[in-house]
């Protein structure tokens, strides 16, 4: 069998280091810096020849300059004659633009698919992403995972009572439905309208969540307004508190401004598929790590074992 070697670029050093300490290796030594002009300089510094190699690279922002880090990185390996690579990417940047919804736009997603195969990559190890048809953008294997059992056990250990899961949309419901399940908890869903990719409004709440504890789960947390437009409709419908859970902290603009100011929002539990920039700056953020379920998914593709029986939950 060929020898694991597990590599990252700048997008996510930590979680890198992490994954190889969880697996009991050591991090494949890679240079990945600027030349004068600003072009993304790579070199793998250990011999990879033959190798079983896993690039951990999240797309997340600065999304461009990760995404041709992750490139290069690919084309170095490939060009180092890597046994196999795989591209784990615990965050899929330019997901949300998946489908042709409007006239003349174009479908992001699969472009950056395309980029990632024309690269030279074997496979793909990916978590919950934006939209579930996006692993058929590859001509490549693709392997799906998901947050839900790092996440639910955090509400698990909180015993928290009179529990409701909310999902924030129709797209949603089945994710929360999983998370309902595993938390024997209550189930509801957030009607509402959406005007562009960052402006929504709440038209109803479908689900008893009067006088309940909600948790309201998504795949990710950008600008954090439709999150607070969510908690506040949910406090008109009179529910006691509100948590909020996603596998992705994008949190961009003034989302962290939003969550501190927004009273009924109790706490915001992600993950750490992208890093948190400064960790001290909202009390109400809880991060939870991924690096020991991506090291598992990474051991079993290396040993040819199966990554679905992880999350039965999701399929049913």
């Amino acid at each position: 069998m060929a020898k694991l070697a597990v590599l990252g670029g700048n997008a996510n050093p930590a979680l890198t280091a992490e994954i190889c300490e969880a697996l009991k290796i050591k991090q494949t030594e890679v240079l990945v810096s600027r030349f004068s002009e600003g072009e993304i300089r790579v070199q793998i510094k250990e011999n990879i020849r033959g190798e079983d190699v896993f690039i951990v690279q999240p797309t997340c922002p600065p999304v461009n300059d990760n995404i041709m880090e992750l490139l290069i990185l690919i084309d170095a390996a490939r060009r180092a004659s890597a046994d196999r690579i795989t591209a784990v990417l615990p965050y899929y940047g330019y997901a949300r633009q998946d489908r042709k919804d409007q006239p003349r736009v174009p479908i992001t997603a699969k472009l950056v698919a395309n980029l990632i195969v024309a690269a030279g990559a074997n496979r793909v190890l990916t978590m919950d992403l934006h939209a579930s048809q996006i692993q058929g953008f590859f001509d490549i294997p693709v392997d799906h995972l998901y947050a839900i059992n790092v996440l639910a056990e955090y509400f698990k250990d909180k015993q928290i009572k009179d529990m409701v899961v909310v999902s924030p949309d129709v797209g949603g419901i089945k994710m929360a439905r999983a998370y309902a399940k595993r938390l024997n908890a209550g189930f509801a869903v957030v009607d509402k309208r959406r005007f562009s990719p960052e402006k929504t409004e709440v038209m109803n709440i479908l689900g008893e969540v009067k006088g309940k504890n909600v948790v309201l789960v998504d795949d990710m947390i950008a600008t954090a307004g439709s999150l607070i437009e969510a908690v506040e409709a949910l406090k008109k419908f009179g529910v006691k508190g509100v948590y909020a859970a996603a596998s992705h902290g994008v949190l961009s603009g003034s989302a962290l401004e939003h969550i501190t100011s927004c009273a009924p929002l109790q706490e915001v539990i992600i993950t750490n598929s992208i890093p948190l920039k400064n960790p001290r700056a909202c009390s109400k953020i809880k991060v939870l790590s991924v690096a020991p379920l991506l090291a598992e998914a990474i051991a079993r593709t290396h040993n040819a074992e199966s990554i679905s029986s992880l999350f039965e939950e999701i399929r049913n």
